[in-house]
């Protein structure tokens, strides 16, 4: 048996104990789309978490996960006869190959900022009103943030280098500190709004992605504080009785701990 053959065994293993699943169990023959979405962003979620802690044999779970919505809303919507996995499949596929006209046409680029902006001009063409309309709109502000400037830099609507982009950040940074002067908070909050999405912008000129750099940051306060937690207790004291002073020295120590948690 061949490496594809295996794989397509697989697949089709996963869809027989769907089939049997959606017939057989009574949990998932009361599922819904509407009641698997919530789960669906659940199991999303749990992948970044993977991805983001380099944990191969727990990405390889968790894609198991989603590829199991995948199927499983497929497998609804062949129930009213609207589709089914094999139209899901060939719909992405079709969809690769119009959006790959370097590979499948005789378009040519010179390099990925090509490929991203044939893409949006080909999903404008295919009847898009906005480029910015494939951005969902409930998607967490920071990552709507990235989406946005994406889209619009694939058309060509972008800063020319990385050195303006950076006076923008400063630019809107003065806007803010003006505002904070008069403390109207309405405004405040405006100018804020504009200081993060044009560091957002400045991350994206830098390579770097502004979703993971956070939450690199989130995970390495949460490892000292919790280590201050535990020197605290060790100490037999409590936090809400100590001063910022006395926190920060165990603070400094916890940026040189190194530990497995």
């Amino acid at each position: 048996m061949t490496r594809r053959e295996y794989q397509i065994q697989a697949f089709n293993r996963l869809l027989t104990i769907m089939d049997e699943l959606r017939s057989k169990c009574p949990w998932d023959k009361k599922q819904t789309m509407e009641s698997l979405m919530p789960l669906t962003i659940e199991e999303t979620y749990e992948l970044t978490d993977a991805i983001l802690e380099n944990d191969l044999k727990q990405i390889k779970g968790e894609l198991g996960d989603l590829l199991l919505h995948i199927i499983f809303y497929s497998k609804i919507g062949s129930e009213t006869n609207d589709f089914d996995i094999a139209d899901v499949l060939n719909n992405v596929c079709d969809k690769l190959i119009i959006r790959h006209p370097h590979i499948y046409g005789d378009i040519e680029v010179r390099n990925e900022d090509d490929v991203k902006q044939n893409w949006e001009k080909i999903k404008l063409q295919e009847g898009n009103r906005s480029v910015l309309d494939g951005v969902p709109k409930t998607l967490p502000a920071l990552v709507k943030a990235i989406r946005i400037q994406e889209k619009a830099a694939g058309v060509g609507f972008d800063w020319e280098s990385t050195e303006q982009v950076f006076q923008k950040v400063e630019e809107e940074l003065d806007e803010f500190k003006k505002e904070v002067d008069r403390k109207d908070q309405d405004k405040m909050e405006d100018e804020f709004g504009d200081v993060l999405f044009s560091i957002i912008n400045y991350a994206r000129f830098l390579k770097i992605n502004p979703e993971s750099a956070l939450e690199r940051t989130n995970k390495k306060f949460i490892k000292r504080f919790k280590y201050l937690e535990r020197q605290v207790n060790l100490k037999k004291l409590s936090l809400l009785n100590m001063t910022i002073e006395e926190m920060n020295i165990i603070w400094e120590e916890a940026k040189s701990y190194r530990s497995s948690e």
